[in-house]
This record gives C-alpha cells, structure tokens and sequence, in this order.
C-alpha cells in the first residue's frame, strides 16, 4: 500500500464517500458518489480513482460488487485535508 499525495478529484471523491459512510453506515458505490460528490464525470471515472484510492489504502471494498468503505487511513487523510 503505497500512500502519499492524491489528486483534487480523489480528495472530494474521498470526502464524499467518507461522510456517505458515515451516514449510512453501507459501503458506497461510484452511482452514489456520483450523485452526493458533484463532480461532472462519469460513473466509470470515479470507479477508476476509487480503484487507485483503494490500491493506496484509503478505502477497501469488502464484496466485489459492494462499492467502498474506507479505511483507517481514509479517515486520518481526511481529517489532516479537512
């Protein structure tokens, strides 16, 4: 798990998916960030940086089809980026 600095995109795609998991508690799929994050790409898009988030170890998906929690370090990126 190699971390280090992450993108603009990748830190607002990070941030929504932290406080979507926050709130409900579910892992958090690419539609739904999608939706709360804002951004202006596609679904696909947002798969690929969540793949490379996951890859640096900020998130995890516990089920193939699941979407993504995050992880110890997911939670402390933010809080240092907040």
């Amino acid at each position: 798990m190699v971390s280090g600095e992450i993108t603009e995109r990748a830190g607002i795609l990070l941030k929504a998916l932290v406080e979507q998991h926050i709130r409900d508690g579910q892992p958090v799929g690419s539609g739904t960030l999608r939706e709360t994050a804002g951004l202006p790409v596609s679904a696909a898009t947002i798969r690929n940086v969540l793949s490379d988030l996951e890859e640096r170890g900020y998130l995890l998906s516990p089920h193939t089809s699941a979407g993504r929690v995050p992880t110890a370090m997911g939670y402390r990126c933010l809080l240092y980026t907040s």
